[in-house]
């Protein structure tokens, strides 16, 4: 039995192989992350947005039954979702994109200094996908992070002055099991921005290996790495 509603969701259109609960960052409402929720969807997973609330996406996630279950955040609302797993919450996976870093109060990041995607740039010049600023949050501290037992994959931009990949990469790297992936001139919404698609295709291949049982055993590999007979 769910506890909270989402404040949009994306549905597969046969198997569920899987669920996520997106928490949205400084400004965003949930058609911001549209075109993400039907990219995954179309895969297989259920995809719930909730704004700027993990504390609600949590206690959603914890009444579903298609696993694996999985919390995403971006920007504060990525520093929300490592906060709930650094307090003992432990879905099946996290994934956070552009951790920010040194949040100033409640201010927002320039769209020009969050994607180069045109598609993006004009969602976010929506009404109806931006609000006005909200209270934000920083990522807890290393010692919080080491606490998180669940799987972490994280995306930032090689390219964000928000948020400089090397802090980002240096905060992240107290999680006991995280991957990170740098997109290459990417800028802060990394699920959004130009490498969107190879971002959400390698979102796919971690969510594969997470159903497998074994995030680290690959599910495809390059033919030279099969290990002799």
């Amino acid at each position: 039995m769910t506890t909270s509603s989402p404040n949009a969701i994306w549905t597969p259109p046969a198997r569920v192989r899987g669920t996520l609960a997106v928490v949205t960052g400084r400004g965003e409402r949930a058609p911001v992350y549209e075109r993400f929720g039907r990219r995954l969807s179309a895969d297989g997973y259920t995809v719930a947005v909730f704004e700027a609330d993990a504390d609600a996406a949590v206690a959603w996630l914890s009444g579903v039954v298609d696993a694996p279950t999985v919390l995403v955040g971006s920007d504060t609302g990525a520093a929300a979702v490592l906060r709930v797993l650094s307090q003992g919450e432990t879905p099946d996976g996290a994934i956070v994109a552009g951790i920010p870093i040194d949040v100033d109060g409640a201010s927002q990041p320039g769209d020009a200094e969050r994607t180069a995607c045109p598609i993006h740039l004009g969602v976010l010049g929506t009404a109806e996908a931006r609000t006005a600023d909200v209270a934000v949050e920083q990522v807890p501290a290393a010692a919080d992070l080491a606490a998180i037992a669940s799987p972490v994959l994280a995306f930032h931009g090689s390219a964000d002055t928000v948020s400089p990949i090397s802090e980002a990469a240096a905060l992240l790297s107290a999680v006991p099991d995280i991957e990170l992936f740098e997109t290459i001139d990417g800028l802060h919404d990394a699920l959004n921005d130009q490498s969107h698609r190879s971002v959400a295709a390698s979102v796919v291949l971690w969510l594969e290996r997470l159903r497998g049982g074994d995030v680290h055993t690959p599910v495809v590999r390059r033919a030279a790495e099969v290990p002799a007979a």
